[in-house]
């Protein structure tokens, strides 16, 4: 059973989240007195969708994918969250249910806030609620951004390049150009773009036989960018 340790911590003893950066010394008090810092491991699910809302939850470490799920069980892994990311913003603004499923990629130490908590926050702090305006949009323009991808992109091979190049500019290894760490698995590849696990393992094998990319263990490196980028035609 995949268990949760949960303890009240200071905000600013853990890593500084963007969402939070440069607000005033009262508001992160305030912010300190009623968020607790829980750490799940891989493969925990936070919360699923259509479920009542519960809280936002705010990523200090580790990944978390956010998926949805069709009637036929077919499932769509809408982004992966990186730290300094929120989860549920939407659903404990608007009073509304969670619109997707957020499952733990691996160990994660996240700040969680009460609705009613974050509410009563927004109204007396004006900063905090201009905060969770501009996160809104932010995700919003995310999604749209991502479904263009997703539904303009002719092939499977022009979508997984999409997602390749995306992924070197966003999650690239600052150190060594190029490099970037790929722990997804090839079934949630799939389930990211729209395609089968057999179809990506055949367009990696591909990318690499043509030296668009190359594959160390999890590193991958795009050796070849502008060949990528050519397949992206939307």
């Amino acid at each position: 059973m995949l268990v949760a340790r949960t303890a009240k911590v200071a905000v600013n003893s853990t890593p500084e989240l963007a969402i939070f950066r440069d607000f005033s010394p009262a508001l992160r008090n305030a912010l300190e007195s009623v968020q607790c810092i829980t750490y799940y491991p891989a493969g925990a699910v936070l919360f699923v969708e259509s479920q009542p809302s519960r809280g936002v939850f705010f990523l200090s470490r580790g990944r978390i994918k956010l998926s949805v799920c069709a009637r036929d069980g077919k499932t769509l892994i809408l982004r992966v969250v990186q730290p300094g990311d929120a989860l549920g913003v939407g659903a404990a603004v608007g009073g509304r249910t969670y619109e997707a499923t957020a499952e733990t990629l691996e160990p994660c130490e996240i700040s969680f806030i009460r609705p009613s908590d974050l509410l009563r926050l927004m109204s007396q702090y004006n900063e905090l609620a201009m905060r969770m305006a501009e996160y809104l949009s932010q995700e919003y323009n995310s999604t749209c951004r991502e479904l263009r991808s997703l539904m303009l992109s002719e092939s499977a091979s022009e979508r997984l390049a999409r997602l390749l190049v995306g992924w070197l500019d966003t999650n690239g290894d600052t150190k060594h150009r190029g490099q970037m760490k790929l722990t997804l698995t090839h079934e949630e590849i799939a389930q990211m773009i729209g395609t089968s696990r057999e179809t990506v393992t055949r367009l990696l094998t591909g990318f690499r036989k043509k030296q668009f990319v190359q594959r160390h263990g999890s590193t991958i490196v795009v050796c070849n960018r502008g060949a990528l980028e050519s397949l992206i035609t939307a």
